[in-house]
């Protein structure tokens, strides 16, 4: 008896004489290697290497635009004073390319900061959680080197004192030990090249904010110049700017966060550089995006006013600066106290309410019956009657204690009803003049009830046949004598 494995060999040789899709197999597995190659070069990159992943310090671009920049911070503002920057300007276009520089800097610090990371590791695993901004953790980093006794280290100056003092007790339980010397040698130049690139940004944002006031003057006002820097940069120059609706101002710069299926309650959806901002930061939490949403409105109308050089001293973006401060104050003020209500004048006349048909009848409508006056009434020194009995119980006032003693009390026609009735009594509810056999001379009216009528008697009045129409035996033609 074959057994299963057999029964899987047989069924191999049987697909042996079918050679296609071996040849597809074959093809795939061509590719399959390629991609296997990718991986083998992937997972064999130095990472030992910094070059290999921090490449722009060494780009010609980075030492072109840091010599331009070098030579314009020594060269000064003079010739930018006339206020008469254009877009064509090379100082513009360097301006514009200092911002993707900056851009550039960030990303490359952040790349260098987790190299630190990866090395220093081995050493104090706990710092990278205690300091979390780059340039600090690179600083702190470069002032421990390999020193185990934190104690022998001055870190005064790099963090606050809290987080020293924080970092001092770890750093005596941590776990790490002592880098060998070529990684310590890697780590430490690394560093090195975090501080040179956090210099490099220093100084481009200084040349940036040192020209954004001629080229873009209004817009500074409003925003300062970093930030006025960064929007020209993104947008792609002050025109383009200028095009763009507030809305799309609002977010220039915003990044997306990957939350990791965390809470959104803590995001801040639309918030780009003008969120930050020192006039939206100095806003109470509650008012930032109504304050962001403004700062983006007003930055509009600014580019658009430097965009065609209305104002190159700048004083239409010192107003709309002032504009927005004011509209914030006045959001934070309190709502206005309620005024306390003044007291009627004493012994005054009640106010005339509107008269009418309508309302005379509303108010008889709605007046009170003789028999809830008296029971709202007590006569002085006499008991009124309960429905309980001994003063229990729902009281009748005056009622019983007046006339034959009943609750009953007789009720008046009122004009309403007065009116009504002379109204139905003047209609006529006497039956038509035809003759049936349902034919009644019995007639109902709301006054009188029951009324017997003579149904011929109108029929009288009006004659018979012709008489009461205009072909009469005894009318003639009335003839009309012309003036």
């Amino acid at each position: 008896m074959a057994t299963l494995a057999d029964s899987f060999l047989a069924d191999l040789e049987d697909l042996s004489d079918n050679e296609g899709p071996f040849e597809a197999e074959a093809d795939g597995g061509d590719e399959t290697a390629g991609v296997d190659d990718e991986m083998e070069d992937v997972e064999t990159l130095n990472y030992d290497d910094l070059d290999s992943v921090a490449k722009l310090q060494k780009s010609q671009r980075f030492h072109d635009l840091m010599k331009k920049v070098d030579e314009a911070l020594e060269k000064g503002t003079e010739e930018s004073r006339t206020g008469i920057v254009s877009e064509d300007d090379p100082e513009y276009q360097l301006i514009v390319d200092c911002n993707t520089l900056s851009v550039d800097i960030d990303n490359e610090i952040v790349i260098i900061h987790n190299f630190i990371r990866d090395k220093y590791r081995l050493k104090f695993p706990e710092l990278e959680s205690l300091v979390l901004h780059p340039i600090d953790y690179s600083r702190v980093v470069r002032k421990i080197a390999n020193e185990m006794d934190l104690t022998l280290v001055d870190l005064e100056g790099l963090l606050p004192s809290a987080t020293i003092m924080v970092v001092s007790v770890t750093a005596s339980t941590t776990s790490g030990k002592p880098l060998s010397e070529e990684n310590l040698q890697k780590t430490l130049d690394a560093c090195d090249r975090a501080l040179a690139l956090d210099e490099a940004k220093k100084k481009v944002l200084e040349f940036v904010e040192s020209r954004m006031g001629y080229i873009a003057p209004n817009l500074s006002a409003i925003v300062g110049s970093e930030v006025a820097a960064k929007l020209m940069g993104v947008a792609g120059g002050l025109s383009s700017l200028a095009k763009m609706p507030a809305c799309n101002v609002q977010i220039l710069g915003a990044k997306k966060k990957a939350l990791a299926g965390f809470s959104t309650a803590t995001a801040l959806p639309h918030t780009g550089f003008v969120f930050y901002t020192e006039i939206v930061q100095s806003t109470p939490p509650a008012l930032r995006t109504r304050a962001c949403r403004l700062v983006a409105g007003k930055s509009t109308l600014a580019a658009r006013v430097d965009s065609t050089r209305g104002d190159p001293t700048g004083k239409t973006g010192k107003d709309l600066r002032d504009d927005i401060r004011k509209k914030i104050e006045k959001w934070q003020e309190p709502p206005p106290a309620k005024q306390p209500k003044p007291l009627p004048v004493p012994d005054s006349d009640p106010k005339k309410k509107r008269g009418g048909r309508r309302l005379r009848k509303m108010k008889e409508r709605y007046a009170l019956t003789d028999m809830r006056k008296l029971a709202n009434r007590m006569r002085f020194g006499v008991p009124e009657e309960s429905s309980l009995g001994d003063g229990l119980g729902e009281g009748y006032g005056m009622l019983g204690q007046a006339g034959s003693g009943k609750l009953r009390v007789s009720i008046g026609q009122s004009k309403l009803a007065a009116k009504v009735a002379k109204k139905f009594k003047e209609k006529n509810y006497g039956s038509s003049g035809a003759t049936s056999g349902l034919t009644s001379s019995l007639a109902f009216t709301p006054v009188q009830g029951i009324e017997l009528s003579n149904p011929q008697a109108q029929a009288a009045l009006l004659g018979s046949g012709t008489q009461s129409t205009y072909f009469s035996e005894t009318g003639t033609f009335s003839k009309i004598k012309r003036t």
